[in-house]
């Protein structure tokens, strides 16, 4: 995404081989992540929970984006994102599993202009398996990209 490569994603926001017990479990662990980053307070948190119990973040292709509320807005300090990636898919509930997590956190309406970008990005079917199979966080920022900036990255 075009934005990422002007700092919505920094490798130390990428996270490889986590656990989850299940899929509150993945969405706490990247409300952490954005916390341990500074975009976020810790009252972030359960406004994520709080949007999975009011609609799934699934997208498919193995991909949640995890994010808050509009309550939960105000607990945002910047624009960002972090991705978790799973050692073993989780249930996201009616049979759908993911194995990675791109979280949002964003200031103001600017999450729709990210959600927007992201699901364009990952509705590429081969992008998202590479994405799965990623092994750096160079690799996985790369891949976040639209197709044309993906390879000036």
């Amino acid at each position: 995404m075009s934005d990422t490569a002007d700092g919505l994603l920094a490798e130390r926001a990428v996270r490889f081989g986590a656990r989850a017990a299940d899929r509150y479990d993945a969405v706490r662990q990247c409300g952490e992540l954005l916390v341990a980053i500074g975009a976020v307070t810790e009252d972030y948190v359960p406004a994520m929970r709080e949007r999975e119990d009011e609609i799934s973040t699934y997208i498919g292709a193995g991909v949640a984006i995890p994010h808050s509320t509009a309550a939960g807005k105000k607990y945002v300090r910047r624009d960002a994102l972090a991705v978790l990636r799973l050692a073993e898919p989780v249930d996201w509930g009616e049979g759908q599993e993911v194995s990675t997590c791109v979280a949002i956190a964003a200031l103001g309406d600017r999450h729709l202009d990210i959600l927007a970008e992201l699901a364009e990005v990952l509705m590429d079917p081969e992008r998202a398996e590479q994405l799965h199979r990623a092994t750096t966080a160079h690799e996985v920022i790369r891949l976040l990209q639209p197709a044309g900036e993906a390879e000036n990255v």
